[in-house]
C-alpha cells in the first residue's frame, strides 16, 4: 500500500514571516499617530470625567418608596398623601428617657427644647408636642424634617436636644429619618474608600503576578480611565431622570468597572506578552494581540451587558437603574482596554514589563508542547509550569476529575436551601454602630413599637366607619387617629378607646381630599419587624373585606412590597438571563452542546457560592437573613462574569483545536489561558470583596457571595471542571459542528 504524501502542519495563528517587510513612511506615521491620538483622548476623558466622582452623590437616592412602581399600593398611598400634606417631610422621633420616672424639670425641658426645634427652622411644619408614656420613663416628640440633607438635619436635631440636658436624662433620635440617615452616612465612604482600597488591592495582585512596577500601573490607569467615563455619563443620565440610582448602584459601579476592565487587560497584556516572543516589531505584536483578544472581550463584554440589561424587566427601580448603569461601565472598560491599554503598551514596547521584558524568540518555538497526539492515544503537555501540571492531571483522569468535582459542588449547592432571601429589617440593614437602632430599641421600651412609623390607610369617606371597625378589630394595632387639620394636633382620634370630642377636640373632623380620609394606624411591633409584616398582611384583607377600595401604605406596606416585587424580579430575571447567555455562547462557540453544558457549570458554582455563603451568614456571622435582591445580583455577576471565563478559555480552545485538534486543543487552551483566568478571578474577587468595607448589609453579602462564587470559578470550575469535562467528550462537545474539527 503506497504511503500517503505527508501533511504540512497548520501554520500557528501567531505565526510571523521570517522577513517582514518595512513599512512604508505613512504607515509608521499612523502606527506612531494613531497611539497618541488614543492616549490624548483618554487623558482628556479623565480629565473631564474626574471631578464627577465626588460629585455622583448628588443624584443618587437611598429612599426605598421610590424604587417602587406606579402601581404598587404603597406608592399609590404615597401618592395619595400629597392631597392632605405640602410637603415631604421626613418623621424624626426624639425619644428621651430616665430609669425610675421623669421628673417635672425633665417634662419642663422637653417642652422648651421642642419649642426650640420650632424657632430654629429646623423641622418642616410643627413638632408634636411632648407625649409621655404610660409608664412614666420616656417622652417622645416627632420632628418632621426636610427631605433633603437629612445626614446633617438629624446631626442637628440630636445636637440641639444634647446641650443643656438633665443629667440622667437619655437622648436619641431614632424613626424614618433616623433610619435614613444611618443609612446615608454607611454609604459615605463609597467615593473615596471603597474605590482607594478597590485600586490598592488590585494593584498589589498585579505587582506580584507581573513583577513589574510598570505594567501594574498602566493597567490601573485603563480602568480609572474606564471608570472616570462611564461616571460622566451616568451622572448626567441621572440628572436628567434617565435613571434612579442609588449608594448601592453606584458601589456596584465603580467595582464593577474596576474589576472588569482589569480582566480585560490581563487578557489583552496576556496576548501582547505572548505576542512580544514571536514578533520582533512591537506594531505587528500589537496587531496580533488585538486579533487575538478582541472577539474574547468583546463576546465577554457583550454577554455581560446582556446578562445586565435583563434587569430592566425588573419592577424595581433600583434593580432597573444597575441593567443601563453597569452595561455604560462594561461598554468604557471594553473601549479602555482595547484602545487605551493597546496605544499605551504600543508606546512603552518590552519596557512595560521590567524588568523581565519578554525577548523575541527567532526560532518560532511553540512554548506549549503536546505530545502523544494520534491515532489511539490519548495527548497531553510536555513542560514545566504550574498549567502544564494541570493539563497533564486533567489528562491523566478527565472523568474521575470532573465527576469527583461535581460531586463535591452539588453537596455544598445543597445547603443553599438554608439561603435566608426573605427580608430583613430596616434596623438591621447597617452594621456595626447605629444610633437609631439603639433609639428604636428603646423606644419599644416605653411606647408601641410601630410609634413614628405608623400604617397609613386610604378610605373612601362613605367607607370611614367599617375601616376603622376594621383596623380596630386587627391584632398588632395600638391605636388608630384620622388626619384632621383642624385638631391643634393634626389628628383626631377614633375608635372605641377614643377620647369624646371635646377639649382640644372639639368640633373637630377627619380631613377629607378627593374623597378620601387618611386614617394612621400605629403598631404594636417595630414597624420594620417581621410581627409588624404579618400584622400590615393582614390588616389589608381586613380593610379589603370592607372595601376594595381601600389602600394600605406607610413604611411597613413598603417593605411588604419591596420585597415581593423583588421575588417576582428574581423569579422572572433568572430564566431570561440563562436563555440569552446561551444563544451568546452558541454563536460565539459555534456550538449547541458547549454552551449549555458551560452554563450549567456556571449554575452548579453559583448554587455552591450561596450554600458556602448560607453557612457563613447563618452559622458564622450571625445575619439575620437578606434582602430578596441579593440572589438576584449574585446569580448576575456570577453568572455573566463566570461565562467571562468560559469565553476566555473556550475560545482559546477552539483556535487551538481547529490547529492541533480538540483534545489537544483543550490542554493547550488550559496551558496557555491558565494564568490569565487566575489572575483575573483573584482581581475580580478582590475588587468585589472591597465592597465590604461599606458597613451595609446587603453590600457585604454580596460583596462575599461574589468573591467566593468568582474565586470557585477561576480556580475550580474553569481549571479542573471544565477542561476534564470537555476533554473526556472529545470533538462532540462541539456538535453539530464537530466533525469539522479534529477529535
Amino acid at each position: 500500500m503506497p504511503a500517503s504524501a505527508p501533511t504540512a502542519p497548520r501554520p500557528a495563528p501567531w505565526a510571523e514571516p521570517p522577513e517582514p517587510p518595512r513599512p512604508s513612511r505613512w504607515a509608521a506615521l499612523l502606527r506612531t499617530l494613531l497611539p497618541a491620538l488614543l492616549i490624548v483622548g483618554w487623558l482628556t476623558v479623565a480629565g473631564v470625567g474626574g471631578p464627577y466622582f465626588g460629585k455622583i452623590s448628588e443624584v443618587s437616592t437611598n429612599d426605598q418608596s421610590s424604587f417602587l412602581p406606579e402601581s404598587t399600593e404603597s406608592t399609590l398611598v404615597t401618592n395619595l398623601q400629597g392631597e392632605f400634606r405640602d410637603s415631604e417631610a421626613i418623621p424624626a422621633i426624639v425619644l428621651l428617657e430616665r430609669e425610675g420616672g421623669l421628673s417635672a424639670a425633665d417634662r419642663a425641658w422637653a417642652e422648651q427644647a421642642a419649642a426650640a426645634v420650632q424657632e430654629t427652622g429646623l423641622s418642616e411644619g410643627e413638632p408634636s408636642p411632648p407625649i409621655p408614656s404610660e409608664d412614666g420613663e420616656a417622652i417622645q416628640i416627632v420632628v418632621p424634617l426636610p427631605d433633603g440633607e437629612v445626614v446633617d438635619d438629624v446631626e442637628a436635631l440630636s445636637a440641639l436636644f444634647e446641650a443643656d440636658r438633665p443629667d440622667g436624662l437619655q437622648g436619641y433620635v431614632t424613626g424614618p429619618a433616623g433610619f435614613t440617615a444611618d443609612l446615608v452616612a454607611g454609604f459615605e465612604g463609597i467615593d473615596g474608600l471603597l474605590l482607594g482600597v478597590a485600586l490598592a488591592v488590585v494593584f498589589v495582585i498585579l505587582l506580584v503576578v507581573y513583577r513589574s512596577p510598570v505594567l501594574p500601573v498602566l493597567v490601573l490607569l485603563t480602568s480609572v480611565f474606564a471608570l472616570s467615563a462611564a461616571i460622566l455619563v451616568v451622572y448626567w443620565l441621572a440628572a436628567n431622570d434617565l435613571v434612579t440610582i442609588s449608594g448601592q448602584v453606584q458601589g456596584i459601579l465603580f467595582i464593577l468597572v474596576v474589576g472588569a476592565a482589569t480582566d480585560y487587560s490581563l487578557l489583552y497584556t496576556a496576548r501582547y506578552r505572548d505576542a512580544l516572543l514571536h514578533h520582533r516589531r512591537r506594531a505587528d505584536a500589537t496587531r496580533t494581540a488585538l486579533r487575538g483578544s478582541v472577539e474574547p472581550i468583546v463576546a465577554s463584554g457583550a454577554t455581560v451587558i446582556a446578562g445586565l440589561l435583563c434587569l430592566l424587566l425588573s419592577d424595581l427601580a433600583s434593580n432597573k437603574a444597575l441593567g443601563p448603569v453597569a452595561s455604560v461601565g462594561i461598554v468604557m472598560s471594553m473601549l479602555a482596554a482595547l484602545s487605551f491599554l493597546p496605544a499605551v503598551l504600543h508606546a512603552t514596547g518590552r519596557a512595560a514589563f521590567w524588568p523581565f521584558r519578554p525577548r523575541y524568540d527567532a526560532s518560532g518555538r511553540d512554548r506549549v508542547r503536546v505530545v502523544g497526539h494520534g491515532a489511539g492515544s490519548r495527548p497531553t503537555v510536555d513542560g514545566r509550569g504550574l498549567w502544564a501540571a494541570a493539563a497533564r492531571f486533567v489528562a491523566r483522569a478527565p472523568r474521575a476529575i470532573w465527576v469527583v468535582t461535581t460531586v463535591v459542588l452539588l453537596a455544598l449547592a445543597g445547603f443553599s436551601t438554608q439561603f435566608q432571601a426573605s427580608g430583613v429589617e430596616q434596623s438591621e440593614l447597617v452594621l456595626g454602630e447605629s444610633p437609631a437602632r439603639d433609639g428604636q430599641e428603646a423606644l419599644a421600651q416605653h411606647f408601641p413599637g410601630g410609634s413614628g412609623s405608623p400604617v397609613v390607610v386610604m378610605v373612601p369617606t362613605e367607607s370611614l366607619d367599617r375601616a376603622v371597625e376594621a383596623v380596630e378589630d386587627t391584632d398588632g394595632i395600638a391605636g388608630v387617629v384620622a388626619v384632621a387639620d383642624d385638631s391643634p394636633s393634626g389628628t383626631l382620634p377614633l375608635g372605641e378607646d377614643a377620647p369624646p370630642p371635646a377639649g382640644p377636640f372639639a368640633g373637630a373632623e377627619p380631613t377629607e381630599a378627593e374623597g378620601l380620609h387618611q386614617l394612621r394606624a400605629t403598631l404594636s411591633d417595630a414597624a420594620d419587624s417581621p410581627e409588624a409584616e404579618r400584622t400590615v398582611r393582614n390588616l389589608r384583607e381586613n380593610l379589603r373585606a370592607a372595601d376594595e377600595e381601600i389602600l394600605v401604605g406607610g413604611t411597613t406596606a413598603t417593605n411588604i412590597d419591596t420585597n415581593e416585587t423583588s421575588i417576582a424580579d428574581r423569579t422572572l430575571i433568572i430564566p431570561v438571563i440563562l436563555v440569552v447567555i446561551t444563544l451568546i455562547l452558541m454563536l460565539l462557540l459555534r456550538s449547541v452542546l458547549a454552551p449549555v453544558l458551560l452554563i450549567l457549570t456556571t449554575v452548579v458554582s453559583f448554587f455552591t457560592a450561596l450554600g458556602v455563603s448560607a453557612l457563613v451568614f447563618n452559622n458564622v456571622l450571625d445575619l439575620p437573613g437578606a434582602d430578596p435582591s441579593v440572589p438576584l445580583f449574585g446569580f448576575v455577576f456570577l453568572v455573566a462574569l463566570g461565562i467571562d471565563y468560559n469565553i476566555f478559555l473556550m475560545s482559546r480552545v477552539r483556535e487551538e483545536s481547529l490547529v492541533h485538534g480538540t483534545r489537544a486543543g483543550i490542554l493547550r487552551g488550559l496551558t496557555l489561558t491558565g494564568g490569565v483566568i487566575t489572575s483575573a478571578g483573584i482581581v475580580l474577587a478582590a475588587t468585589f470583596a472591597a465592597l465590604a468595607v461599606i458597613p451595609i448589609m446587603f453590600l457585604v453579602q454580596l460583596a462575599f457571595i461574589v468573591a467566593f462564587g468568582v474565586l470557585l470559578d477561576a480556580l475550580i470550575v474553569r481549571s479542573l471542571l471544565v477542561p476534564a469535562l470537555t476533554y473526556d467528550l472529545g470533538r462532540v462537545i462541539w456538535w453539530p459542528f464537530h466533525r469539522r474539527i479534529e477529535p
